[in-house]
């Protein structure tokens, strides 16, 4: 989920939660954006990977620390009053719903961080989705800027009732389709995961090894109503580079020169379910997108693009690409 829809979910459930009293909901607010100040101490977390994103401040632990902070001492402090237990309440609420929707996502997070590295991931949607980025600015815009001190009560009420409504009905659907996808995705062909889109109408079932130095990843798109619309695609290739020379035979022979290399530029490959696509450039020329089939934006998916050469040599770029499922969109 995004900072913007965090903010406004846990702003949503405080005032679920005490109503119209803007201290508090202030405070519930920012506890639900809290969590990511993880990025803030992010070049720490190669020596201390419990400070990595989606770490300890992402876990119950973690919550309650902010909130006891937040809620007990300074926030009562900046209000000049207010029960603290309130603000401790409300700021443990939004930090909570601020773990629970990344656990959500198929961005997992451990909750019972540091005693358990057990993860939460229910993979029913993507970690940002501009559906809802783009409902919560707008939100924001027409709570804090339209209709702030120009319209009357009743009308910002039954704005802040519509978006309640709207983000239930949306975490339900997305939550069904997860349910309902993962017990049709063996009937469908031979799959275990499936991947959530930015419409929870289509999905990407895959299913990908790692064994004996070879990474094979085999996946198709799914759309409820119609089943199997494109796929399943496949490739078969070792995990690092194979060291060979000379122009590439053909495709194949691309993606297995290149795979390896394009680990070594960027992690997403290794830490995301990952594709490949060669297409021929020239006479012995190659360009190879390596790519992931968890993170996109705006119709492109975050990767690595490979340039080989005639002569074999390569030369790697990360890189987006718009991938195999997306050219031709339901």
């Amino acid at each position: 989920m995004d900072l913007f829809t965090h903010v406004l979910t846990a702003y949503l459930l405080t005032f679920g939660l005490v109503g119209f009293q803007p201290s508090y909901l202030i405070a519930g607010a920012i506890a639900g954006g809290l969590p990511d100040a993880d990025i803030l101490v992010f070049p720490l977390a190669r020596r201390f990977p419990i400070l990595r994103h989606h770490g300890i401040t992402h876990s119950i632990f973690g919550v309650t620390v902010f909130a006891a902070i937040g809620g007990l001492w300074v926030a009562p402090m900046l209000a000049h009053g207010g029960n603290p237990l309130v603000f401790f309440g409300v700021m443990m609420a939004g930090g909570l719903a601020h773990m629970l929707e990344d656990g959500f996502t198929h961005y997992s997070v451990a909750p019972l961080l540091p005693f358990s590295e057990k993860p939460l991931e229910v993979d029913a949607d993507r970690a940002i989705n501009f559906v809802t980025l783009v409902v919560s600015v707008v939100s924001f815009y027409v709570l804090l800027g339209v209709e702030r001190g120009h319209v009357a009560f009743e009308v910002y009420l039954l704005s802040v009732y519509a978006l309640m409504v709207f983000f239930v009905a949306y975490f339900v659907v997305r939550g069904a389709a997860r349910l309902a996808v993962e017990r049709r995705k063996k009937t469908v062909g031979d799959f275990d995961v499936a991947v959530p889109t930015t419409n929870p109408l289509v999905w990407l079932l895959l299913r990908e090894s790692k064994t004996g130095g070879r990474m094979r990843t085999s996946f198709a798109r799914y759309v409820f109503g119609r089943g199997v619309t494109r796929g399943p695609f496949s490739v078969d290739v070792p995990m690092d580079a194979p060291g060979t020379s000379g122009p590439a035979v053909d495709a194949s022979d691309a993606l297995a020169r290149t795979y390896g290399l394009a680990r070594k530029e960027s992690g997403v490959l290794d830490d995301t379910y990952s594709f490949g696509e060669a297409t021929a450039v020239g006479e012995g020329k190659w360009r190879v997108h390596w790519y992931s089939l968890e993170f996109s934006a705006f119709g492109r998916a975050a990767g690595v693009r490979v340039d080989l050469a005639a002569d074999g040599t390569a030369h790697t770029k990360s890189a987006w690409h718009v991938p195999l499922w997306r050219r031709e969109l339901t």
